[in-house]
């Protein structure tokens, strides 16, 4: 199965045992999801963006009902080409919840992962999404980006926007462990800088989630 780079985001968001999202500070899930989606809709050619500015080129659809959903709200929103990039990243966000949900039954549907109802407590309702029997998706995104920044594999580009997302948003202990982390920190900071989009996109990212972090050190 080919996987966009939401559903791989998605994948290393979480357990591979317990299907249960991982434990991250603040808002970090649901801005790596919008960044994802609006790379892969810039690498659809669908819109173009840098630090400040996020332009529609294409507003036809691409068949990812995903994807689609974000590029009708791009081209039907009031003062969208007012709208900056980091705007449009904690825009998207906000409805990460339900976005998360299609992605992850989509993966569901392809046979990526598996879908468990059960109950936490014995009470509340509790979905959980451990990756299916048999499937190396989950274990491949993490190989593909341990091989660039520790093997210094060369990356596609795909890779390399993955990378900047992650450093971005603070996924890259999901990928590295500490030790591995500091000693691949030169590695990181070059692959995440390689790609425009990834400048671009990770930056606004990152500026949006230090913003709310310390929105919510303040309460």
């Amino acid at each position: 199965m080919s996987l966009t780079m939401p559903e791989e985001i998605l994948l290393l968001l979480l357990d591979d045992e317990t299907g249960k999202p991982v434990g991250l500070p603040g808002p970090a899930g649901d801005l790596a999801l919008a960044g994802a989606i609006l790379m892969e809709l810039a690498l659809a050619g669908r819109i173009d963006t840098d630090l400040d500015r996020l332009v529609l080129v294409q507003p036809r659809p691409t068949g990812d009902a995903v994807l689609d959903e974000v590029l009708a709200r791009l081209a039907t929103a009031t003062g969208a080409a007012e709208r900056t990039s980091r705007w449009w990243i904690q825009d998207i966000a906000k409805s990460g919840a339900a976005l998360r949900a299609q992605v992850l039954e989509r993966l569901v549907a392809g046979g990526v992962l598996r879908r468990i109802e059960d109950r936490f407590l014995w009470v509340f309702p509790e979905r959980r999404y451990p990756k299916a029997t048999g499937r190396a998706e989950t274990a491949e995104v993490r190989r593909r980006l341990r091989g660039v920044l520790l093997e210094d594999e060369i990356p596609d580009p795909r890779d390399a926007l993955l990378i900047g997302l992650a450093k971005s948003t603070g996924l890259v202990p999901l990928v590295l462990s500490e030790a591995e982390h500091a000693q691949a920190m030169a590695r990181l900071d070059h692959v995440a800088g390689l790609e425009e989009l990834s400048r671009s996109l990770s930056a606004a990212t990152r500026d949006v989630y230090a913003t709310l972090l310390r929105q919510g050190a303040m309460h």
